[in-house]
């Protein structure tokens, strides 16, 4: 055990862990089909559904990441919160009513309907590879308090990290996730304040020093208001969190899945509400946080070893393990769990959701019975949990967590979030359309994504856009393309199947 983690602190992590399993293994005893093991029976409360939508934004790369960011840098990153105040209503009044009609559990299964199995399978290919990209990112940024603690290799701690998440959610589905996505996100919420009151009421002149420094520093800058688009300005990060966020709220199963979930349409038009909205204050606590770092180490530079000046994705998980109180440290530690393990637990529960019924249960074995299509999504939960394992093994050579999250995400959400738009904006678009749009989108995607990293190419054929950008003119090339192809080439002038 690490000199720094007392019994007092072990002893509020064994508590936290025995309340969590425990209701894994409730659920685990009390519901096995695959309807409640996938849509929780379509039976959950619109405040619950919703506390877990935000569990689901508030992962440890808000924890720990958002901190770093802000620490190293300014207030930027926090202009992609602000975009949900222009994406939350969007996804009221024009997606949720556009799943709860369907009643499809596959957020894809409808591209499947207005453009063929190809689509379907080309939208939840692009998600899983984000849901691995965010597994790994997660699972990484967990680790760095634990290794500091224990003192155990990182690697160490990841590969336990993800033989305990994938064992937590094998056990519970789905409503279990739900459920413990609501405790959890309360915990962390709780932890996040109390760490920022110690770190604040701990400096010299008290908390009117945490502004001081920063308004000297310009720490609480948003960015850069001008027009370029090759850094990370205002208004870049705005348009890239408002893609991001129509992403997540349009065609990310982690947040359809939970649409589905609830008992009715008001309690889902709740659960997004309160998920999205409340997003906004929770992240400027945690870019609060990253703020008072900065005056933390400003007002005591000798508290903070000089190979830490180089990862700030580190800063925070020392200040836990060096600075806070004795049972504090137990908090923050569980609070960390507690933002991790939402994220992970839903990443696996809807991988293996469309795994079922993306694939098995459409390409495999279209006469599945209950029990093999349980014993599927079980095994499935397992490797797609060793997969994340291993992505989170391999981000640990990686500068800045967030800064490598959101350019994954960015680049694989691209191509599933225009065709999604497609699919409901351009009623005349057919397959042909949808499937050049697509290509067309892809190589506009992989030239901005893999462009910069060749130098060969010299400058003239490099990208020269943020790469926070490539879902942005990814998304727009997919839906102006294959629009421009139904209006005047491949269109159809009937009405496309609507669920």
């Amino acid at each position: 055990m690490g000199s720094h983690f007392t019994f007092l602190d072990l002893g509020v992590l064994v508590v936290y862990f025995a309340a969590i399993m425990g209701v894994g293994l409730f659920f685990m005893f009390r519901e096995r089909s695959v309807e409640s093991y996938t849509a929780a029976s379509r039976s959950m409360s619109g405040w619950l559904t919703g506390l877990s939508i935000l569990g689901t934004y508030v992962s440890s790369i808000s924890f720990l990441a958002l901190p770093g960011k802000a620490f190293a840098e300014n207030w930027n990153p926090y202009v992609f919160s602000l975009s949900l105040f222009i994406a939350t209503p969007i996804a009221v009044w024009f997606f949720l009513p556009y799943y709860r009609r369907s009643h499809y559990v596959s957020a894809y299964h409808h591209l499947e309907d207005r453009f063929g199995a190809w689509a379907r399978v080309y939208a939840s290919i692009c998600y899983l590879l984000t849901q691995l990209a965010r597994m790994g990112t997660v699972m990484y940024l967990m680790a760095l308090p634990l290794k500091e603690l224990l003192g155990w290799d990182i690697y160490t701690v990841i590969v336990v990290t993800g033989v305990a998440v994938t064992a937590y959610t094998f056990m519970g589905g789905i409503t279990a996730v739900i459920w413990t996505d609501a405790i959890q996100t309360v915990i962390l919420i709780v932890g996040a304040l109390a760490c920022a009151a110690v770190m604040v009421f701990s400096l010299p002149d008290g908390p009117g020093q945490v502004f001081t420094l920063a308004a000297e520093h310009d720490k609480f800058s948003l960015g850069d208001y001008g027009p370029g688009l090759t850094t990370t300005t205002f208004w870049v990060t705005l348009i890239y969190g408002f893609f991001i966020n129509l992403n997540n709220f349009g065609i990310d199963q982690s947040y359809v899945q939970r649409y589905i979930a609830a008992k009715s349409d008001k309690e889902a038009r709740r659960s997004i509400w309160l998920g999205g909205l409340m997003y906004i204050p929770v992240s400027a606590i945690f870019f609060f946080i990253g703020t008072a770092l900065f005056a933390y180490y400003t007002a005591f530079p000798e508290a903070l070893p000089g190979d830490y000046q180089g990862n700030p994705d580190r800063v925070f998980p020392w200040f836990i393990v060096s600075a806070l109180p004795p049972g504090i440290t137990g908090l923050l530690i569980a609070a960390i769990f507690a933002a991790a393990m939402s994220t992970l637990s839903t990443s696996l529960n809807s991988a293996a959701t469309i795994v079922l019924s993306d694939y098995y249960q459409r390409f495999f074995n279209r006469e599945a019975n209950e029990r093999q299509s349980m014993r599927f999504v079980l095994i499935t939960t397992i490797v797609f949990g060793a997969a994340g394992t291993l992505m989170a093994l391999s981000m640990t050579q990686v500068k800045n967590a967030l800064d490598a999250w959101w350019g994954y995400a960015s680049i694989f959400s691209g191509g599933m979030l225009g065709l999604f738009l497609l699919s409901i904006l351009a009623r005349r678009a057919n397959a042909t359309a949808a499937l050049v749009g697509t290509i067309v989108g892809l190589i506009l995607i992989l030239w901005m994504s893999l462009s910069p990293k060749m130098g060969w190419l010299g400058e003239g054929l490099q990208s020269p856009f943020h790469n926070y950008l490539v879902i942005v003119f990814g998304t727009t090339t997919i839906l102006l393309v294959g629009f421009l192809c139904a209006q005047f080439a491949f269109g159809r002038r009937q009405t496309p199947h609507q669920p």
